[in-house]
């Protein structure tokens, strides 16, 4: 009887000992510490471990690893939306203008606009007024210098002409594309000091681009196969970023209202998607004899770019 009673007394000292008075609930037991490293982790998950995707939700906040740098008025936001089918490419929307007008706020401030990545997916963003700007070359650099730059080119004379266009959408009062052309007509010297005809030269802006990285670290897209073989050109992208090539024909038709081709679904969509009423505008008619005075201009700086890049754009 002896021993029953001492192997009932202690077996009730490990679920009994909570107990304070009888039908009372026991205090909550407080959790024992976590190991040292766990609690690191718990308090500021490392960026590349499986952990931080846990507690950051999908992915992680990460640089770019490439950017489409340019140009203004060559296609960089059909490029842009073509890539963003792919799944193992992220691209911020809106152009962040980091290395050009928000180069103060820092890095961190940079790398909480990009979107989230998983590993093995590529971070992306685009601002096309970069390939123009002096600083962004060696402030990219100093970012990373294995960054994958892309530029997207078109015929110097028809972006011109599409830049004025999207302006005078704006600003229908500005002067004539003609009056803006030159600083004397009659003599027929070129104002290289407007925008749509200074972004144009492209050799000039490339020589800026080449003191920080090498020409097989930029991509050159042509505008003008980005719209007559989109798949081809987004074949050679995929490649360049080191994408299987997921994006191909079957992705895209052609619009002959806005005169380019759309994608048949667009990223998170399954409907079809063209770009805004904003893409595509008509251009005015201008003056042929200015159009003719351009492209002499453009000559030897495109004959320049086609040496610099090994590609033969086919401008004139």
């Amino acid at each position: 009887m002896l021993f029953l009673w001492l192997y009932m007394f202690y077996s009730c000292a490990g679920s009994c000992a909570g107990l304070t008075t009888r039908g009372s609930p026991a205090p909550p037991r407080a959790a024992p510490p976590l190991p040292p490293l766990l609690e690191e982790q718990r308090a500021a998950p490392d960026a590349g471990s499986p952990i931080s995707s846990f507690f950051n939700g999908s992915g992680t906040k990460r640089l770019p690893q490439a950017i489409i740098i340019g140009v203004k008025k060559g296609g960089t936001r059909a490029l842009l939306e073509f890539l963003r089918v792919h799944p193992d490419v992220r691209a911020v929307g809106a152009e962040p203008h980091f290395f050009d007008r928000n180069y103060e706020r820092g890095l961190a401030w940079y790398r909480d606009l990009m979107p989230k990545t998983l590993e093995g997916q590529i971070t992306m963003e685009k601002t096309p007024s970069y390939f123009v700007t002096k600083e962004a070359p060696a402030r990219i650099s100093s970012m990373s210098k294995g960054t994958k730059l892309i530029v997207v080119v078109r015929d110097p004379v028809t972006r011109a002409i599409s830049d004025y266009t999207q302006t005078l959408s704006k600003k229908p009062d500005i002067p004539t594309f003609e009056s803006l052309t030159f600083k004397n007509r009659t003599t027929g010297l070129i104002d290289t000091s407007w925008s749509a005809i200074q972004i144009g030269i492209y050799a000039k802006h490339l020589e800026n681009w080449l003191l920080h990285f090498p020409i097989g670290q930029i991509l050159f897209v042509s505008g003008e196969r980005l719209i007559s073989d989109p798949a081809g050109e987004l074949g050679r992208v995929q490649d360049f970023l080191g994408l299987k090539r997921i994006i191909t024909d079957k992705h895209f038709y052609f619009n002959k209202t806005k005169g380019f081709p759309c994608l048949k679904k667009a990223e998170g969509s399954s409907k079809p998607h063209c770009l805004g009423k904003t893409k595509g505008r008509t251009h005015p008619d201008i003056d042929q004899e200015v159009v003719q005075r351009l492209r002499d201009f453009y000559r030897p700086f495109n004959m320049k770019f086609y040496q610099m890049t090994g590609q033969d754009f086919g401008w004139d």
